[in-house]
């Protein structure tokens, strides 16, 4: 138990990062700056050279502090470089926007190794796909308590057609929670339902255990069904990392899709390589032991009590965690 404390279900929220230009030179900008346990994160805008601004006010909101300013430009932005001061130091990343007047909407991924950027007048459709895709990746891949539930639902379903038909349910659930949630047809409190996605990794861990002793509950006989379930609770899970990035508002259809594209793709990869990761100590098998594995399932089966232990154990610490984040 001693080595679950430092370990946390999600990467530090991205930054966020929106500069509005509502008169000729004249710029609103807000930048929404990650927190870690209530304290704002070292990172600063540092406009162009050209620019003159007012004194920021700030406030926190959620897990992030919320700053808001005026700019004046000498002339219009573009040509200019911004710049995410600390972002180098740090492991997280800023969603940079830049609206302009006539419409035009530049939008760029800021990174530790790339922290900066030059403001343009061109903007289309490609910078906007290509922004939430890889942010949707980026958030699957390192949303460890989503992937935990993936790989317990692997140890579940035992056949190739059962897993398409589990893995086809979770995506269409969370689909529709993630679009409902994101374009606030429906509003429920992110923490708890953070604390529930940790109850439902807990069930269906617990699942995976009752199979190895040969008890099929539910979530074995139907994990299609369990997969959509708690499918519509993971949606909800990533439309509140989402609704934390922001949207472009005249683009949010393809931004919510490719956002969810990308979720799917980083999904894909990560079976991908637990399937890779059990098909090499199948093959290894093969060429050491006297009775050799026969298939990748067969590898699945015989890490699935111990995986189940470890993805249980991590929940309940979760569970616990968000639950008393919710109480105090």
């Amino acid at each position: 138990m001693g080595l679950i404390g430092p370990v946390q279900s999600h990467e530090i929220r991205p930054g966020y990062l929106q500069i509005k230009e509502i008169a000729r030179g004249t710029f609103d900008v807000l930048w929404k700056v990650p927190a870690r346990n209530g304290r704002k994160l070292g990172l600063a805008v540092v406009l162009p050279e050209a620019c003159v601004s007012t004194e920021p006010t700030s406030r926190l909101v959620g897990g992030a502090y919320v700053e808001r300013w005026r700019a004046r430009c000498d002339g219009a932005l573009e040509g200019g470089t911004v710049l995410i001061a600390g972002l180098v130091k740090t492991r997280t990343d800023v969603l940079a926007r830049i609206e302009r007047l006539d419409g035009a909407i530049q939008t760029v991924r800021l990174t530790p190794a790339k922290p900066d950027f030059d403001a343009t007048a061109a903007a289309g459709s490609w910078a906007v796909i290509k922004t939430y895709f890889a942010l949707g990746v980026e958030h699957i891949l390192l949303g460890i308590d989503h992937l935990l539930f993936v790989l317990a639902l692997l140890f579940l379903v035992g056949s190739w057609p059962r897993l398409i038909g589990t893995i086809t349910a979770f995506t269409a659930a969370h689909s529709l929670t993630l679009a409902a949630a994101t374009l606030g047809w429906v509003k429920v409190p992110q923490t708890p339902v953070e604390a529930l996605i940790a109850l439902s990794i807990m069930f269906v861990a617990v699942e995976v255990l009752h199979r190895t002793q040969g008890r099929l509950g539910i979530a074995a006989r139907r994990p299609w069904l369990v997969a959509f379930a708690f499918g519509l609770l993971h949606g909800l899970g990533f439309a509140g990392a989402l609704n934390e990035i922001g949207l472009p508002q005249n683009a949010i259809p393809l931004a919510l899709a490719f956002f969810n594209i990308g979720v799917e793709v980083g999904q894909l990869l990560f079976i991908a390589a637990v399937f890779g990761l059990f098909w090499g100590v199948r093959f290894i098998g093969e060429r050491t032991a006297a009775t050799p594995l026969l298939t990748t399932w067969d590898v699945a089966s015989s890490v699935a009590r111990p995986s189940a232990y470890v993805i249980g154990t991590l929940a309940a610490f979760w569970l616990f965690q968000r639950t008393y984040g919710f109480w105090s």
